[in-house]
């Protein structure tokens, strides 16, 4: 990750990652799939109205685990491995933990957040409630499986993830079919499937890393809660999960005024959003990649490597935008037909495709920008530019315009406007956060400063202080305390 040339690497890297996400997507979207076309519409809309409420609470943990990628890369990159160790066994522990608290809250609160979206009660809620507590039940693996991929991708590695994800992706599809066709069991099944996939992913992830020789691997004796690790994950993670469940609270915002217009509106844009989930899931891809190898380069002080990891991904991000977002604007009618046989949901549907799938490579930009800023170890600042403008910005404008014009296509615009305000707050950041660091990267570092390494930690082993005192061109990048308060 870093020697040039990079544009073919950071492509190929990033197709595994998109091929992961698209199986984790299929998780959802074949239970959609086989409730629509072996169940009705209204426990299909049931479990397409949890997502963005699944997002809102489990994207606290799933931003720490791009926190553990983030660390372990730029440790790769400064050759310290006992200080990837740590993170490595920190962040397998991490996942455990934040799997059992989400379990016990998601399956206790569900039904009383699910009133709070305006959820219709007759029909939708029951179905809904019932979904989401057998979801919940299972977060430990699919948090487990998510940390476990992202340390592989820290390696240089986004194949494994994606095999194992396979294997679970076919179970689950043919565990639907089974729970749902043969056992009649509605969206119990679709549910019941899901989790058992995700228990063979995790299950697979884990086994491969603690089979490796190289970096990343995991002993069980080891797993504990390192404080200088746990920094390292949180000083990432935490201000990229708080972001994630800001971006997911303005989601339930917009999916509790969608759920006003009914039942066949809340089906039609859920199966819409299944369809733009692929999309968004290749732009995200590049997004790691480029988080991933401009934390490798800034461990290994690399400075023009950054500036190319940057301008590659974003050329690539917006060919597979434009390509992935108009094919699924011109095969939306197609596409909708496999969710549903209703042609006024399909007719909602391509309603919010045209909007939305059209300028989605807005999204791809944004998220790019947002990797850069992370993989140099700038995480609150992309958050709060995120937050005003495009969760503020939506909220703001859903209680203004929207409510004075209140239709789908007036809502879906809110998408857009947002993204495009977006990615210019996060250029003039990204322009300033560059610039400091490559100040950083020039200084020299005294011998004996006790200057912090990458995350703000200090040195606490003999290589951590040869390292600080200049032995190499892998010397991490001096990280002054409290960055964080100074973004």
């Amino acid at each position: 990750m870093c020697s040039r040339p990079l544009l073919g690497k950071i492509f190929l890297f990033s197709l595994p990652i998109m091929a992961t996400g698209i199986l984790q997507l299929l998780y959802n979207a074949s239970d959609i799939i086989t409730l629509g076309q072996f169940a009705s519409d209204n426990s299909a809309g049931a479990v397409g109205s949890t997502s963005s409420l699944i997002n809102l609470i489990t994207n606290l943990f799933l931003g720490l685990s791009v926190g553990a990628c983030t660390a372990a890369a730029r440790w790769i990159g400064a050759k310290n491995e006992e200080r990837l160790d740590r993170v490595v066994h920190t962040a397998i522990l991490v996942s455990l933990i934040g799997g059992v608290f989400l379990a016990v809250f998601g399956v206790l609160m569900a039904r009383n957040l699910l009133l709070l979206m305006d959820v219709p009660q007759d029909s939708v809620l029951p179905l809904s409630t019932l979904y989401l507590q057998i979801y919940f039940a299972g977060m430990p693996f699919n948090l487990l499986y998510n940390f476990g991929s992202s340390l592989c991708r820290a390696r240089g590695d986004s194949k494994y993830p994606l095999f194992f994800l396979c294997a679970a992706g076919v179970s689950n599809v043919g565990l639907n079919i089974f729970f749902v066709v043969v056992c009649k069991m509605d969206v119990a099944g679709v549910a019941l499937g899901t989790v058992i996939a995700q228990v063979i992913s995790s299950a697979l992830v884990l086994t491969h890393l603690m089979r490796l020789k190289g970096h990343c691997k995991v002993s069980l004796r080891r797993l504990r809660l390192y404080k200088d690790a746990l920094g390292d994950i949180l000083r990432i993670g935490l201000p990229a999960g708080l972001q994630g469940c800001i971006f997911s609270l303005s989601n339930v915002v917009i999916q509790s005024s969608i759920n006003s217009f009914g039942e066949t509106a809340i089906t039609a844009n859920a199966d819409a959003a299944n369809i733009e989930g692929f999309v968004y899931t290749c732009m995200n891809a590049v997004s790691q990649a480029c988080l991933t190898f401009t934390g490798q380069n800034f461990g290994a002080r690399n400075k023009k490597n950054i500036d190319a990891v940057l301008l590659d991904s974003l050329l690539v991000v917006t060919a597979i935008g434009l390509a992935i977002g108009f094919t699924a604007f011109f095969a939306g009618t197609f596409f909708l037909s496999i969710y549903t046989k209703s042609d006024e949901v399909i007719r909602l549907g391509m309603e919010r495709i045209s909007v939305i799938c059209t300028t989605y490579c807005l999204c791809g930009i944004m998220e790019v920008l947002v990797g850069s800023m992370r993989g140099i170890g700038h995480s609150v600042l992309p958050m709060l530019v995120s937050v005003g403008g495009v969760c503020g910005l939506r909220i703001v404008y859903i209680f203004t315009f929207f409510a004075a014009h209140r239709t789908l296509f007036n809502l879906y615009l809110s998408y857009p406007i947002s993204w495009i305000v977006t990615i210019l707050a996060h250029t003039v950041c990204l322009i300033f956060a560059r610039r400091k660091e490559f100040r950083r990267m020039g200084a020299p570092v005294p011998a004996g400063s006790g200057a912090a390494l990458p995350g703000g930690a200090r040195a606490e082993t003999a290589e951590d202080r040869a390292v600080q005192a200049g032995a190499g061109k892998t010397e991490p990048l001096a990280a002054a305390q409290g960055e964080d308060e100074q973004n």
